[in-house]
């Protein structure tokens, strides 16, 4: 079986997903070994969905909590003291402690993190340059305005390194270098596929 550019542009996801036949898998696989074009779309598309599949990248806008509450409160009616609203907040409140009770069982033990914005980052490209202040532990792209240096001391290093010496990313800097890549990624593919 012989597909051409196109047939690839158009299984790419259902590529990366592992969600076409072997026959077909085999042919994209054959394609992408003689086709450097379709290699660096499907690297570029891998790239992109591995990056933005990192939620903490991603920041929510100021007053976003309160008024998604306000809303919420619009549209849910209270109706207070009623048995059937007990019975249920209990049900809830046995659902959730059950629910976290197996979750923790299924998880195995691990170090305990103080926030959720100290995780390391995943689908940061390793080869990234960043750079970190000394009294510091988050990493930064350059021109981030967060990075605080004390005394001006900072280094440049990769994402790997930074990640390696217990360093975080950035979750405001890093979120504009996706917006910007993905865009990025989209203009030159598309300008790509009306070229071709």
């Amino acid at each position: 079986m012989v597909v051409t550019c196109e047939q690839v542009w158009q299984e790419i996801s259902n590529y990366l997903e592992n969600d076409v036949d072997p026959t077909l898998r085999a042919a994209l696989d054959k394609h992408f070994h003689q086709c450097p074009r379709c290699a660096s779309v499907l690297a570029g598309t891998r790239n992109i969905v591995q990056l933005y599949g990192d939620e903490r990248l991603f920041q929510v806008p100021l007053g976003f909590s309160g008024r998604l509450q306000k809303r919420l409160a619009q549209e849910m009616p209270l109706q207070r003291g009623t048995v059937y609203g007990w019975v249920v907040a209990v049900a809830a409140l046995g659902l959730l402690v059950g629910g976290i009770s197996i979750a923790r069982s299924a998880v195995p033990a691990q170090s305990v993190v103080q926030s959720p914005l100290a995780k390391s980052g995943k689908g940061i490209p390793a080869g990234l340059t960043v750079l970190v202040a000394e009294h510091s532990k988050v990493f930064h792209i350059a021109g981030c305005d967060y990075l605080r240096a004390k005394d001006g001391k900072v280094r440049s290093m990769t994402a790997e390194e930074a990640e390696h010496e217990g360093y975080v990313p950035c979750i405001r800097c890093l979120g504009k270098y996706l917006s910007k890549v993905a865009a990025d990624f989209v203009k030159k593919h598309i300008k790509f596929a009306a070229l071709a």
